[in-house]
């Protein structure tokens, strides 16, 4: 039988959704990209905002109309709308015959049984409730690069989120295991490795009782074979001195930080439950620029969150137009039904957040066009992750500036001889908003 999978959602569920195509490989079932062509169709769900949880109702449904436009039998929902909304959706979407929860997903070979013998099945609560061993994993992933997820859920409870009730308190993954599965994708080609969590920067001090992330960065730059290493979603509270010694001094560890910061307010840093302030905040970055030269810089805000006032706002723009960061997202402030934040008063209406929204992107806008114009001339080492449909000789990049799927992209002239996952160094001749323009050295 071929099974087809759509994952949304962030990097940590597309490791969740690698693995369930590695159990199913295993029980010799044929993975497809063609969902006209499946015979099960599984979703692997994201529930964080509404914007989220729109786009996993749409697929499900979209994948629904296979049941009788395609050879699709079984349709099965998986990840955090799963874990959410499993008893409405049955009723509102009786096409499904299985809702998974997100600690669940490691038994689908057991789910996928009780399908095909004729039951429908809302698997919330896992079955096998020992320490469970390493499960296979099938790379969705370019051939060089992988992500590697350190840990599960979230023990920092921020106001406006749902992941804590969805994904359970803060797991931390074996050390050795996380070892060796760098390995294994060393072993296997990988180049460039993603450390992926809830949050980063706490790995390890549920098992060990200290924070273990700037070890496992020592052990995992000594691995033959890896060339970049990037870290994703540190939060600031935890980003202790030793951290930023191995940010600076780690030659594979990309000088790349993606620093959730929300907002800028103290009096709505409190409110969403950040463990810290503005002013903590600028020392950290501060120290983090005077330590790493080159480091790059990503976050993340919200507006609109209950009771931002006008002056609030204010005080946002004028922290994001001094502190200049290379990369930044700004998320309208969405409120989720069973957070704190969601039954908070003085909600702001969304035609607000939406002008919020455009004026801050639109600083950020500006911000990011003139830091790559600054960069011309200079020179990079970049990653070759395809070439133009239209013209073969310009290649699409990367270097250690960029996260895949989140930031802009390099385009790269005269790369006609080129191939996907080659690392090659270019100078940068032209930068835009979210692109630059760069030639092979």
């Amino acid at each position: 039988m071929k099974l087809g999978m759509v994952s949304l959602g962030c990097p940590k569920n597309l490791v969740d959704s690698e693995v369930m195509l590695g159990i199913i490989r295993e029980n010799n079932f044929t993975v497809t990209n063609d969902p006209a062509e499946a015979d099960i169709i599984i979703v692997n769900t994201c529930g964080f905002i509404e914007s989220a949880k729109e786009e996993s109702i749409n697929t499900i449904l979209q994948m629904s109309e296979y049941k009788t436009q395609g050879t699709c039998h079984y349709l099965i929902v998986t990840g955090c709308l799963s874990q959410r909304y499993a008893a409405e959706l049955s009723q509102s979407i009786p096409e499904v015959d299985a809702f998974v929860g997100t600690n669940c997903f490691t038994e689908i070979g057991w789910v996928i049984e009780q399908v095909m013998a004729g039951r429908k099945v809302q698997h919330m609560i896992r079955k096998d409730t020992e320490q469970q061993a390493e499960m296979p994993r099938m790379l969705t992933t370019p051939e060089y690069m992988a992500y590697l997820k350190i840990a599960e859920g979230c023990d920092n409870c921020c106001s406006y989120c749902i992941i804590p009730k969805l994904r359970g308190p803060y797991t931390s993954r074996p050390y050795e295991t996380v070892i060796a599965e760098a390995k294994e994708l060393a072993a296997g080609g990988i180049k460039e490795i993603i450390v992926v969590a809830q949050d980063t920067t706490r790995y390890g001090e549920d098992l060990y009782g200290k924070l273990m992330l700037p070890q496992l960065l020592k052990d995992l730059n000594a691995i033959d074979g890896i060339e970049w290493i990037r870290v994703m979603y540190c939060y600031p509270n935890n980003f202790t001195d030793e951290l930023i010694e191995a940010f600076a001094t780690l030659p594979k560890v990309c000088k790349y930080i993606d620093l959730p910061l929300q907002h800028a307010s103290n009096r709505l840093l409190a409110s969403m439950n950040r463990y810290d302030t503005k002013e903590e905040v600028c020392v950290l970055l501060e120290k983090l620029r005077t330590r790493i030269p080159g480091i790059v810089i990503r976050t993340t805000f919200i507006v609109g969150f209950p009771g931002e006032t006008d002056e609030d706002f204010a005080e946002l723009k004028e922290f994001v137009a001094g502190q200049r960061f290379e990369n930044a997202g700004v998320f309208k402030y969405s409120q989720e039904e069973g957070t704190v934040a969601g039954e908070m008063p003085n909600q702001i209406p969304e035609e607000i957040k939406e002008n919020r929204y455009h004026e801050l992107m639109a600083l950020q806008a500006e911000i990011s066009e003139e830091l790559h114009q600054e960069l011309e001339e200079t020179e990079l080492e970049v990653v070759i992750e395809g070439f133009d449909e239209e013209n073969s000789s310009l290649a699409v990049a990367r270097s250690y500036r960029e996260a895949p799927e989140i930031d802009g992209n390099i385009f790269v002239e005269n790369a006609a001889n080129l191939h996907i996952g080659d690392f090659v160094k270019v100078r940068i001749v032209q930068g835009f908003t979210y692109e630059m323009v760069a030639e092979r050295v």
